[in-house]
């Protein structure tokens, strides 16, 4: 989705906050910081659960949408290592024993 259509959503998201419960925000900040975005959805849809308000829950729906272009895709998960066995050190004898451990 295009920037100025996420503005656009979020000018009418704005105009509406403003009207229901006198809250200013910032379009532009909005359209582009998803903390920001996701804080005024919560509160839009907050306030228009409490007030009954089908089209502020319709805004904030559609900003949420919106936004999802910019959320980073999720990570793959890493595969547990495998081990690899190892082998056991061959036992070691005549002069490599008598030296292994201590001084000469």
């Amino acid at each position: 989705m295009l920037e100025s259509e996420r503005i656009a959503i979020a000018a009418h998201l704005h105009v509406q906050l403003r009207r229901v419960t006198g809250r200013v925000t910032d379009t532009e900040w909005m359209a582009r910081n998803l903390e920001y975005a996701d804080e005024v959805v919560r509160f839009a849809r907050e306030a228009a659960r409490e007030k009954g308000l089908a089209d502020l829950s319709e805004l904030a729906q559609r900003l949420d949408a919106a936004m999802q272009a910019l959320r980073p895709a999720p990570k793959p998960a890493k595969a547990a290592p495998v081990a690899v066995p190892r082998e056991a050190p061959a036992p070691m004898v005549g002069l490599e024993a008598r030296y292994v451990g201590r001084l000469r």
